[in-house]
């Protein structure tokens, strides 16, 4: 079922808005995870993990799901579909990676958060645990840039579903011979 235009337009604004606000709030985590691991300034180290705990909860996990909802949407509503095109798929799969990553991030978060809460940080102290919230926020910007490329570039390609659909389309558009 493909959408009308206007409904189509508005879950487009609904996707591209929060996808580039998941974006802009990975990157200010990952600010926010390099300040806690490498400063000196404990009540900077305290506020960053206060800070990252509150963005991942309130900011990046509702935006993660409202953009794997609306692409779904987006995939289910239009001409693209979701298994026709592989730029599509793999958007998709990788949208869905990064949000099932980033919900097993949280337990770790609100750990580090706790401790930050209740006492003093030092450079030692839970180091491979903040070394690993810098180098999965690194990641995830990452794959959320290949996502956007993917969406912006749109390389071509059609899965064998997709050329089956396409082939049997266009053989319903042929006049019928006799």
């Amino acid at each position: 079922m493909i959408m009308k235009p206007s409904l189509r337009r508005f879950a487009l604004l609904v996707h591209i808005t929060s996808t580039v606000g998941w974006i802009g709030a990975v990157a200010v985590f990952l600010a926010l995870a390099i300040a806690g691991l490498t400063s000196q300034d404990d009540q900077m180290v305290r506020a960053s993990y206060l800070s990252m705990e509150l963005t991942a909860k309130f900011v990046i996990v509702p935006l993660s799901l409202v953009s794997l909802l609306s692409g779904l949407v987006q995939s289910f509503g239009t001409k693209w579909g979701l298994f026709r095109h592989y730029w599509v798929l793999v958007k998709f799969l990788l949208t869905l990676l990064s949000t099932i990553v980033l919900l097993l991030q949280l337990e770790p978060i609100s750990y580090i958060s706790g401790i930050a809460a209740e006492t003093t940080l030092s450079n030692v102290n839970l180091r491979d645990t903040r070394l690993s919230l810098v180098l999965h926020a690194s990641g995830g910007l990452l794959v959320l840039l290949v996502v956007t490329t993917l969406s912006v570039y749109k390389p071509r390609g059609m899965t064998r579903y997709g050329w089956r659909k396409q082939n049997k389309q266009k053989t319903e558009l042929q006049p019928q011979r006799q």
